[in-house]
């Protein structure tokens, strides 16, 4: 929308909602979407104005950003207008080739966002709004990882999945399952394994496929005593019960609480902000690294 230009407008209908979808002659392409749907708009001296039902309104006058035309009364007689959410889609493609993984966002403006992220190889990357915290005038989080109980195939490659080996012996009971592994040789389960991480389990003669087996609870490493040991709690509906004394065991870390980022060629940002203040924001920023297989 340029100073003075004027715009006709159809309705543009994504996910059976209504926006207008506007034109920007300095860059010859369609930048923004918005959630009001005027009959007409004109920019002039200053001020951007739209006709909606016969009634002109200016814009960004409103005290109260994000409401757009007044469509009730309340109880009292005042007048209320339609609040809608401000969205902003973008995407980090630096070195398109190279696979990366993107690690946080900083915001350089006034405002925490509510943040989903996805890329070509993940699509659970997420910051909740009050995630933020302000350093050096600018809002700054790490992605985490909603992830899904049980894991999706597509989350068995990535970092927050380890392997631990196959048991000598299983313990079934009402609610809990231990699980003991050899000392001699030593099938260690490593230090970064902890409670409450998830369990899982594939069975002979492949092991290519895991099923989830609880939640760790408890872990016992005392070699001279004999007891390599980990207890999961098996309460969960979704936990498939472990039939053979020696199935292959691996585990996932808590995807929220691990923070391993978004891995993949690009990441796609989706900002979103429910205030009816005036917000302001400059750039968006994400630190990230190689990824090396």
């Amino acid at each position: 929308m340029g100073e003075k230009d004027t715009t006709e407008l159809d309705p543009e209908t994504i996910n059976g909602l209504t926006y207008t979808l506007t034109y920007s002659p300095s860059v010859d392409g369609w930048p923004s979407f918005y959630s009001y749907y005027p009959d007409w708009m004109i920019g002039m001296n200053n001020y951007f104005y739209t006709f909606k039902g016969g009634n002109l309104y200016r814009h960004n006058v409103n005290p109260l950003r994000n409401t757009f035309y007044y469509e009730w009364w309340d109880a009292i007689g005042d007048r209320l207008g339609a609040f809608t959410n401000t969205s902003l889609t973008s995407v980090f493609n630096d070195i398109p080739l190279e696979n990366k993984l993107f690690k946080t966002i900083n915001l350089e403006g006034d405002a925490k966002w509510e943040t989903d992220l996805y890329s070509d190889l993940q699509y659970t990357g997420f910051i909740q709004q009050a995630w933020f915290e302000k350093k050096e005038q600018a809002f700054f989080a790490f992605i985490r990882n909603s992830g899904t109980v049980p894991a999706n195939m597509s989350e068995y490659a990535l970092r927050s999945l380890n392997g631990i080996g196959r048991s000598i012996n299983t313990t079934v009971s009402v609610g809990t399952t231990t699980i003991d592994f050899s000392i001699s040789p030593l099938i260690a389960m490593d230090s970064i394994l902890s409670v409450g991480d998830y369990v899982y389990f594939a069975l002979p003669p492949l092991y290519d496929t895991p099923l989830f087996g609880g939640v760790v609870t408890n872990i016992i490493r005392n070699y001279p005593a004999g007891i390599n040991r980990m207890i999961i709690d098996t309460t969960d509906p979704l936990v498939v019960p472990i039939i053979i004394v020696d199935p292959y065991f691996l585990y996932i870390k808590n995807s929220v609480a691990e923070s391993h980022g978004i891995l993949g060629h690009y990441c796609v940002f989706n900002l979103n902000n429910d205030s009816n203040d005036k917000v302001e924001l400059f750039a968006v920023q994400s630190e990230l690294m190689k990824s090396f297989p």
